[in-house]
């Protein structure tokens, strides 16, 4: 009964809740609570899958508890066994991800302190803007986040936007470096590394990313208005839809104002509107409850 449960919730976290949850205008209102209750859904999956494995190689080692144990009629048949695997498989699951983690890490770090290496040579430092400015024809504008941060233009964007969209443009790139948000895309890329046919992988992954990019619009709307950011995400988007080029491309390991989801972004920026005080504090508890919840459920002690 125990492992039939943890199939079920792996199955809803893993298939069916990604897709109820995608393109959630909700989310959208608290982008970076959004985020971070994706992030929440991945970690309550991989719990419930460590435990699942678990109760596969040793289904008695645990008396029913949780939920089930409110059920006397699913007490185990056979013997309850003392415990045996439970620190070392735990230590062993912990050990691989932080392994993976660590290693998508280290090559998106490598990525940008190679283009950071490259940009100190080729490109100039404009003081007006606080950027490094790119000979390239192709309208571009990114950040390379990290501890040596760096917002890039390209000669192009600085000939297709004007001054009250470069400062937008800008100020959203500002707005992924003090949030840290590539620190953010990390387990989300790890976690698609990982599991990528599953929906919560492929999905999680895409919305993340879409959402720190709304909280960098969010970011910037402190400094300029809607309707400047709005432009330079269009202009930018159109003028970098030429031949042979992809909208908004970035390297590895930037993150592009024009990069991800801009229709998405245009739309809501042209409906402001604010979470309430109550819907915060339903995304902060839910960002505290989902990784436990599948220890509650079927291993937490009951009465």
């Amino acid at each position: 009964m125990t492992l039939a449960l943890l199939g079920l919730y792996l199955a809803v976290t893993g298939v069916l809740l990604p897709r109820r949850m995608a393109g959630s205008a909700r989310l959208q209102a608290r982008p970076a609570a959004g985020a971070a209750l994706w992030l929440a859904l991945m970690a309550s999956f991989l719990v419930a899958l460590l435990l699942a494995a678990h109760h596969a190689v040793e289904p008695f080692a645990h008396e029913p508890a949780g939920l089930v144990g409110l059920f006397p009629h699913v007490e185990p048949t056979g013997p309850v066994t003392a415990h045996t695997h439970d620190w070392w498989l735990l230590a062993a699951a912990g050990t691989a991800l932080a392994a993976v983690v660590a290693a998508v890490g280290v090559r998106a770090g490598r990525a940008r302190r190679r283009h950071r290496a490259l940009l100190d040579v080729v490109a100039v430092r404009d003081r007006r803007w606080g950027a490094l400015v790119l000979e390239h024809a192709h309208p571009t504008v990114y950040c390379l986040p990290g501890r040596r941060s760096r917002v890039v233009l390209s000669r192009g964007a600085l000939q297709l936007l004007d001054e009250r969209q470069l400062a937008a443009a800008v100020a959203h790139e500002h707005g992924h470096i003090r949030g840290r948000h590539h620190l953010f895309r990390l387990p989300a890329d790890t976690f698609a590394l990982l599991l990528r046919p599953l929906p919560l992988a492929r999905i999680g992954r895409s919305e993340v990313a879409l959402l720190l990019e709304m909280a960098a619009d969010d970011a910037a709307l402190a400094q300029v208005s809607r309707t400047d950011l709005a432009s330079a995400l269009c202009s930018l988007a159109a003028g970098g839809a030429t031949p042979g080029s992809a909208p908004g491309r970035t390297p590895g390991g930037a993150l592009g104002v024009a990069a991800t989801g801009v229709l998405a972004r245009v739309r809501r920026l042209a409906r402001p509107g604010g979470g309430r005080r109550r819907r915060q504090l339903a995304f902060r508890l839910g960002v505290v409850a989902l990784p436990l919840l599948p220890y509650l459920l079927v291993c937490a002690p009951h009465p």
